[in-house]
């Protein structure tokens, strides 16, 4: 065999490996500091060094589609991956709005508990129907940012004009006689600047990525009573999930079983690196009480709880699928 022979069946043996190379895009809007990112790092980097010819590209910063904007392209698979609250989409799926209901959750165990339960079965066989499947759960907890006096129970609401991050919280938090002001967590800085704002409600994460305490005179965090928790898991179109080779679908979920763990570790980290965060930043804190958590979850049983039973379907069901988990 001349050398030309032997260059051309080199490359005919190598012509395989090259079109079975794929490349999937991730989009999300968070920075590049923040857990959720690391995450979508940790497995980029896991599949990479697994050597099955997959890649996995991350579009941060909303620099491919914008925060609210991300679940019907992966749904129709113009974008493969995401890290998104999934209530973002509870106006395409109504079950999703459980998934960031105030009072529901005690602490971060807890949520994981959840995500794995029949309840957590539930959404996921929502997500099939859209040709959607979980690669990474994770419950992240938040709390309350105001600059009209510090938010720990419903009367402190009364009058304020609040971004809350879903439907659920928002509605709870009209209850209690506050202003609504719809918007993605990446938002919120210019609102508060602005005077669009008064007050915001989201993660531990966004309060410090966002470099909220810039922008707030008092933070009520994440502490031994929480009532804002919210599911932001890693997932996936599952038709091209289902196109990739059985070893590139293994070091995907091998990689995202190793990202679960890191998940739930950091973000119980978070929650005190924001209240660190905000005390340097010489921003009053506020403790949530027990007395405190019990008077929002009445609330939210007359609002919250009540709305989503009577517009979901089989409200009432997922609802006592996710109370039943302690």
């Amino acid at each position: 065999m001349n050398k030309i022979t032997m260059l051309a069946a080199s490359a005919a043996m190598l012509a395989p490996l090259a079109a079975g190379a794929e490349t999937l895009r991730l989009s999300h809007q968070w920075a590049e500091g923040d857990v959720r990112h690391q995450v979508a790092q940790m497995v980029a980097d896991e599949v990479e060094a697994a050597g099955v010819d997959l890649e996995i590209q991350i579009f941060p910063n909303q620099t491919l589609f914008k925060a609210r904007e991300q679940y019907t392209p992966l749904s129709r698979g113009q974008l493969d991956m995401t890290v998104l609250p999934l209530s973002y989409a509870g106006g395409q799926q109504p079950a999703y709005n459980l998934t960031l209901m105030p009072g529901l959750i005690r602490n971060l165990e807890h949520g994981n508990r959840l995500s794995k339960s029949d309840f957590g079965d539930a959404i996921r066989e929502t997500m099939a129907e859209d040709d959607v499947m979980v690669l990474v759960d994770g419950y992240l907890a938040g709390g309350f940012g105001s600059n009209k006096g510090c938010i720990t129970n419903p009367d402190d609401v009364q009058g304020v004009t609040i971004r809350a991050a879903g439907k659920s919280f928002e509605e709870m938090l009209a209850g209690a006689g506050a202003s609504i002001a719809s918007m993605a967590s990446s938002e919120i800085y210019p609102a508060l600047q602005t005077g669009v704002l008064d007050a915001a409600n989201t993660s531990s994460e966004s309060f410090v990525s966002y470099r909220l305490y810039e922008q707030l005179s008092c933070y009520t965090p994440a502490g031994d009573t929480a009532l804002w928790f919210m599911y932001q898991p890693m997932i996936m179109n599952k038709t091209t999930f289902d196109e990739l080779t059985e070893e590139q679908q293994k070091a995907l979920t091998d990689a995202a079983a190793k990202a679960e763990e890191y998940y739930l570790t950091e973000g119980k980290k978070g929650d005190d690196v924001a209240r660190e965060t905000f005390e340097q930043a010489g921003v009053e804190i506020a403790e949530m009480t027990e007395e405190d958590f019990n008077a929002w979850r009445e609330l939210a049983k007359e609002t919250a709880f009540k709305v989503f039973v009577e517009e979901t379907p089989n409200g009432q069901e997922l609802l006592d699928k996710a109370l039943a988990v302690e």
